[in-house]
């Protein structure tokens, strides 16, 4: 009897193995699928239709600070809600085999943790005395839980939590109670949000460019005589990110960039008069431009890392380029708020 006899006799004679590999192919297909459905990065959102949309479901005006503050809260529940929902923490497949979404939802966490962040210490107390706002005293710390958490409280509880208490700093910012909640648009207060967003661009910037190694000279203590740091750093060192790490930059800065986009956008509305006044307006329109620009479509189904004059692309070294131009423009905008 040939092989293909012999394996054809045992099927028959056993029919649940026919009837199992059957299933598993049907559910390798069904995790693939769901896989290539989740595997997607949502588009920008309306800022202003969002803020009247909440303005309207508790019959309140759109004041300043509102779209700022609306924009947070939909970044956020985009962030739970989208396709698959929120996967960071799954340990079941197809989540559990996915890392580009987690990693662009760490980036979309981070930029949501640093508007939080600004919200409870500056945009919404007039002075360093003042006291800080009650419901951002709570969401600030619920969006600083750890991103992969499963076991209760789990990270999405957290962050649920977290966006009901910035629900109702909003409803309070629109109220007639005037000594509630307020959101107060300075040039000093968007000048310290733009630093902190400096900082993250500059790091990702740099993360994207080692994606091919780069050799760093030590400039740790810019050049000052006196200055000192606890351990000496090897200069020339090289610095080069690994090479199953490279997607993963690369998706957090996609996450990063959309969220900072969304609140740019925002920013825009709500500081519009002091952006007219300190002429700013265009510069911040430079870096919403830049930040469009990093969120074009990847033609490829995987991150290229070619070399940097080679023949086959390289996205984290183009990824670097608009992020760099970004910060470089964040920069300009802040030092024109503060002396313009």
């Amino acid at each position: 009897m040939s092989s293909t006899e012999s394996l054809i006799a045992t099927r028959k004679r056993r029919p649940w193995l026919s009837a199992l590999g059957t299933l598993l192919g049907i559910l390798l297909l069904g995790l693939l699928g769901l896989m290539w459905w989740w595997d997607y990065e949502p588009a920008s959102l309306d800022v202003q239709k969002e803020a009247e949309r909440r303005a309207q479901l508790v019959s309140q005006p759109v004041v300043v600070g509102s779209v700022t503050t609306a924009t947070l809260i939909a970044t956020l529940e985009t962030l739970l809600d989208k396709r698959g929902g929120y996967l960071s923490n799954d340990l079941l497949p197809p989540g559990v085999l996915m890392d580009n979404v987690p990693n662009w939802e760490f980036g979309v966490l981070t930029a949501s943790r640093d508007l939080s962040r600004s919200l409870r210490n500056d945009f919404s107390r007039s002075q360093t005395q003042s006291t800080d706002d009650k419901d951002l005293r709570e969401a600030e710390p619920l969006l600083s839980s750890p991103n992969d958490r499963w076991l209760l409280p789990s990270s999405e509880s957290q962050y649920r939590k977290a966006v009901g208490y910035l629900n109702s700093y909003l409803n309070r910012l629109g109220d007639n109670d005037q000594s509630d909640a307020q959101f107060y648009t300075r040039a000093d207060n968007l000048a310290k949000y733009l630093d902190q967003a400096s900082i993250r661009l500059g790091s990702l910037s740099q993360r994207l460019s080692a994606s091919v190694g780069q050799v760093r000279l030590d400039t740790d203590l810019a050049g000052d005589r006196n200055a000192q740091q606890s351990k000496p750093g090897e200069s020339p060192r090289l610095v080069q990110t690994p090479w199953n790490q490279i997607d993963d930059v690369f998706y957090e800065a996609r996450g990063y960039t959309w969220a900072l986009l969304q609140q740019l956008h925002a920013m825009q509305r709500d500081f519009e008069p002091v952006l007219v006044n300190k002429n700013a307006r265009v510069s911040l329109q430079q870096v919403v431009r830049e930040l469009e620009e990093a969120q074009n479509g990847l033609g490829s189904p995987v991150v290229l890392n070619g070399s940097p004059f080679g023949f086959f692309a390289n996205h984290s070294l183009v990824m670097a380029n608009y992020v760099s131009r970004a910060n470089t423009a964040v920069l300009e905008l802040a030092e024109l708020l503060r002396s313009g």
